[in-house]
């Protein structure tokens, strides 16, 4: 069942509702291929047809949404391809803010991510996939803060919003969250230690390549075990 009704308070309700569908994709409550029937999330989420249409036209700009002719909205189905095109393109970008940042971060841009990374010892390794989302979060706010490229860090978001699915499916794998955590701490020592530009490139892309590839491998693994949608009304 969806997450629940939102709650009247002054943040716009197109806002909520957004947030609400993103976690019930997110969480599976709707699987790729479903489609989005407007009165079931009107009755669900608890507002009208007008608000749910501006939720769903945000959801498709982050890519989780597809909107099909003669269909209407479904949760975005993507191959392999789709998924390593967007890792590559990560994997770039990510690379890029490595390097920016052992090159321009001041030095209490780079306290900063290592106070972050030491704060990560509980609330990533330790945590839960809410703890562990929201400090990964961070981490990418303070490394692409020392990047001091806000172009750089709106094209990243951008990617992020598109990955979100398989950013969660690693999240909940203790094992892959602990490789996760060494990866970042080779990436800050790079960064923020020695700040060696090239070196911090290099771990950032080799972070992205090892998230790439599991993304690819959970994802077709998770679409093998779940019923088809692609039809559903």
């Amino acid at each position: 069942m969806p997450t629940g009704r939102v709650t009247r308070h002054p943040a716009p309700l197109r806002h909520q509702v957004a947030r609400l569908l993103r976690e019930d994709i997110l969480d599976g409550v709707y699987a790729p291929g479903e489609r989005l029937l407007e009165t079931r999330m009107c009755e669900s989420y608890g507002v009208s047809r007008t608000v749910v249409r501006e939720a769903l036209r945000q959801l498709e700009t982050e890519r989780l949404v597809t909107v099909l002719a003669h269909r209407g909205p479904i949760v975005t189905v993507l191959s392999a391809a789709d998924i390593k095109a967007v890792y590559d393109v990560r994997r770039a970008l990510e690379g890029l803010a490595g390097e920016l940042f052992a090159r321009d971060a001041t030095p209490e841009q780079a306290d900063a991510l290592l106070a972050h990374l030491a704060d990560m010892e509980v609330s990533y390794v330790r945590g839960t996939v809410k703890t562990r989302e929201q400090a990964k979060e961070r981490f990418y706010e303070l490394l692409l803060a020392g990047t001091g490229n806000d172009v750089l860090a709106a094209d990243l978001s951008t990617v992020h919003a598109r990955i979100a699915l398989f950013r969660r499916y690693a999240l909940v794998d203790d094992e892959r969250v602990h490789l996760s955590f060494e990866e970042l701490r080779e990436i800050v020592t790079a960064a923020a230690v020695t700040r060696d530009p090239e070196d911090a490139r290099r771990r950032c892309e080799h972070h992205i390549a090892i998230a790439g590839r599991l993304a690819v491998e959970e994802y077709e693994r998770r679409l093998d075990a779940e019923p088809a949608h692609a039809s559903a009304t």
